[in-house]
């Protein structure tokens, strides 16, 4: 029972993450081509979509960093992890989730939370709205990976492994 609500929460997320990330993604395809369009055949370049085009970028990369750590997809260097087997992999899989949460809490959290108040009083030179608008994904993105380790160490521990099959 409570491994189909988990199950249920992972896929809203995922669901959430990814339309975002593809939202964001085609928003920055129209917006790159009015940049384009706008500098090179009017003559007239746009520090506005520029802007927002860095902007976008950022949230696009972190939104989609959590989605990947969701996935368990992300980069990582086997050497060791894969030479083992049973009990000492999925204890060794265990920390490395729990240190990716450590971290994920205690510098985009906790850290980007900070950054995010700091500069609320900040304003960006073309759009004009708040720093801490555009920093706020820092801590949200980090929120959604330690939810995301909290289910992967979950998951572990009951022998599921959703790391995608590797590819040779």
């Amino acid at each position: 029972m409570i491994m189909k609500v988990l199950e249920k929460i992972r896929k809203v997320i995922d669901l959430i993450l990814s339309s975002a990330c593809a939202i964001v993604f085609a928003v920055m395809v129209v917006v790159g081509t009015y940049q384009v369009v706008v500098r090179y055949f009017f003559n007239s370049p746009s520090t506005v979509s520029e802007e927002l085009l860095t902007y976008s970028f950022s949230w696009m990369a972190l939104l989609s960093s959590a989605l990947v750590f969701g996935k368990r997809d992300h980069m990582r260097m086997g050497f060791i992890a894969d030479k083992l087997t049973g009990v000492p992999k999925k204890i060794l899989e265990i920390v490395i989730e729990l240190m990716i949460m450590a971290f994920s809490v205690s510098v985009m959290i906790w850290g980007g939370y900070t950054i995010m108040q700091l500069s609320m009083t900040q304003v960006t030179a073309s759009l004009g709205i708040s720093m801490g608008v555009v920093y706020i994904v820092v801590p949200l993105s980090g929120v959604l990976i330690a939810i995301y380790s909290v289910l992967n160490i979950i998951d572990l521990a009951m022998g599921i492994d959703r790391r995608p099959a590797e590819e040779e």
